[in-house]
């Protein structure tokens, strides 16, 4: 039904827009050069927190899937994201990230054999252009080793995503979700003891507040309602809605630090619109492409 699709894409939606805050509340309130710590403090809690909900661990096969998919969805990519985020200005960051619709598309024609219409490679193109327009400043800098950690995290969630689609089970999301969170926090966890110094300074009520809001509202909610539409949705669908992050970080950036729009960013954020909208809106492949039910839940295929 259309009513159904227009809520299940509306509630994955909520996941980019929450994702949006990520680089205002860890700017502003997290001690600055230990990204590492700050992508464990947010995975790890968030995966106890779904796991406390469900009570139920993985079984069989799912061990090792969960291993496979917290590592790419979770592991290696908050690990890539905070480091290209302390070595990059977020608009670069955030090109870099935007390439990931496409690769998601590509990826999915091969293994999820999902349609790759010119259409789709002209809208993430699109899209890829619109968050150029909205976030990259003339100014900005380019750390190599910045820029390889972006395009390293887009490639891993890209693949993560894809593998989410093809592999089934008949848990629901919040069992698959907790089971993702845990094995990338645990993950993150052993690298940061062990390649990174913990602060020094001490903790303050602020950055309390963003670790947890990061970890329960960042994390835990918004990569349960990701995966729950990942699992109905034409795998391009939350893909593409990802690039609302960037329109919603400015957004913040505007409301709350006062900063004016220009006329590029303006029409930047109209074609970040009119991508995500053609990639919702586009009809999919009979099968495997279509939404898989009502309820939310696939019949054969849930994304973890």
């Amino acid at each position: 039904m259309l009513s159904n699709r227009i809520a299940v894409v509306t509630t994955t939606a909520l996941a980019p827009v929450v994702w949006g805050t990520t680089y205002s509340v860890s700017t502003t309130f997290l001690p600055d050069g230990h990204p590492l710590l700050t992508a464990t403090l947010r995975a790890l809690p968030a995966g106890l927190i779904l796991l406390a909900i469900c009570r139920r661990l993985p079984r069989g096969a799912w061990w090792w899937r969960s291993l496979v998919l917290g590592a790419l969805n979770i592991g290696a990519f908050f690990a890539f994201l905070f480091v290209a985020a302390d070595r990059l200005p977020g608009g670069v960051a955030a090109v870099i990230g935007g390439v990931q619709p496409l690769l998601v598309a590509l990826l999915a024609s091969r293994f999820l054999a999902e349609r790759l219409t010119p259409v789709t490679i002209i809208a993430g193109s699109g899209g890829l252009v619109g968050v150029a327009l909205v976030a990259l400043r003339a100014e900005a800098a380019l750390d190599p080793v910045g820029v390889a950690a972006a395009l390293l995290g887009a490639g891993s969630m890209a693949v993560g995503v894809v593998l989410t689609k093809r592999w089934a089970s008949t848990e629901s999301p919040v069992v698959t979700t907790s089971w993702q969170l845990l094995a990338g926090g645990l993950l993150l966890a052993a690298l940061t003891l062990t390649t990174e110094p913990l602060p020094t300074s001490g903790v303050t009520l602020g950055a309390v507040a963003g670790y947890a809001w990061l970890a329960i509202v960042g994390t835990a909610f918004a990569y349960l309602v990701w995966f729950r539409g990942l699992a109905v949705l034409p795998t391009r669908v939350p893909a593409f809605l990802g690039l609302l992050s960037p329109i919603v970080a400015l957004a913040i950036g505007t409301l709350v630090a006062g900063e004016t729009l220009s006329s590029a960013q303006v029409v930047g954020i109209g074609v970040v619109l009119a991508a995500v909208g053609t990639a919702v809106t586009m009809g999919g492949r009979p099968g495997r492409d279509r939404d898989r039910s009502a309820t939310g839940v696939p019949d054969t295929v849930v994304h973890n």
